[in-house]
């Protein structure tokens, strides 16, 4: 298969629109090799990335994101290695992230950065506030962690209440069984799904920046705390629109399977919203990583 491309993919961004700034690079239905020396990608062609045999510049590159129908060498997880550069299978659009085991960067700032952060009792709350500021558009008095998850609590039951309105779907609580998740309704069950996507964003995100997923600001005792506390940040703006919307069409006609509706609902939504170049973005801020320090 012969090049598209006369130069290395990645080098002329231009025309690569699926190499982003963050250095993350999303690979498709094709095969991810090496061959003297030189990491390639041989693709059998999809919605971004035309078929072709890529030679892939890996010292540009923080992160590769493979999707569905990626295979993967041994050779390849030897040469990232080698130069730090982190290798991820995740789902369409970026709703599954899978790890063995979960990863981080090669370097130590951001994450250093970020446990002084949260190990400051004053700074750790001031974050939270942002947090809750940037949730509910309002800054949140300074009060204390307990007294601002109660806050809240009553914005996001009419946050719920909203949403739900919106997309003509009926809603009572959030109420939902993890345990039997088959019992749960239809709205309860797609904002599970909904959450564990934005979520599974969430992750590589964190993941790519190279920030600690246990060191929440809100959330305290999950392993993965901070992802947690990023996730949230878009609960109303796009966990429940997605959730609601693949509800309404499933309430229309039930023939149709609601984990499908949601994943791919989500995967439109996080391409449209360019949400894990936005969570990466906002992660940063938070922290106040100083990119010209950073090699994210």
């Amino acid at each position: 298969m012969s090049p598209i491309f006369s130069g290395r993919l990645g080098l002329e961004g231009a025309r690569i629109p699926y190499v982003d700034r963050h250095g993350l690079l999303w690979l498709s239905r094709g095969r991810l090799y090496v061959q003297d020396g030189t990491l390639r990608f041989e693709a059998a062609g999809s919605g971004d990335l035309p078929p072709g045999d890529y030679a892939i510049p890996y010292q540009m590159i923080s992160m590769i994101l493979m999707g569905p129908g990626t295979s993967v060498t041994h050779d390849v997880f030897r040469i990232l290695a080698r130069h730090g550069t982190l290798l991820a299978a995740v789902g369409d659009g970026g709703v599954k992230y899978y790890t063995a085991p979960p990863m981080g960067q090669g370097h130590s700032d951001i994450a250093r950065l970020h446990a002084r952060l949260w190990a400051d009792p004053q700074k750790r709350l001031r974050i939270a506030r942002e947090m809750y500021a940037i949730r509910f558009g309002e800054v949140f008095p300074d009060r204390d962690i307990s007294a601002l998850r109660g806050m809240e609590g009553g914005r996001l039951r009419e946050s719920y209440r909203l949403v739900a309105n919106k997309y003509g779907i009926p809603w009572d609580r959030r109420d939902y069984d993890r345990d039997h998740p088959e019992t749960n309704d239809i709205p309860n069950q797609a904002v599970n799904y909904a959450a564990s996507f934005v979520e599974a964003a969430s992750t590589i995100a964190v993941a790519a920046v190279g920030a600690l997923p246990p060191l929440g600001f809100i959330h305290e005792d999950a392993n993965i705390a901070f992802v947690l506390d990023v996730a949230d940040l878009w609960r109303v703006e796009v966990t429940l629109p997605i959730a609601f919307s693949a509800a309404s069409r499933v309430i229309r006609d039930p023939k149709l399977l609601l984990e499908r509706e949601v994943r791919f609902e989500a995967a439109t939504w996080f391409r449209k919203k360019q949400l894990i170049p936005t969570m990466i973005e906002r992660i940063k801020e938070l922290l106040h990583v100083d990119d010209g320090s950073s090699n994210t």
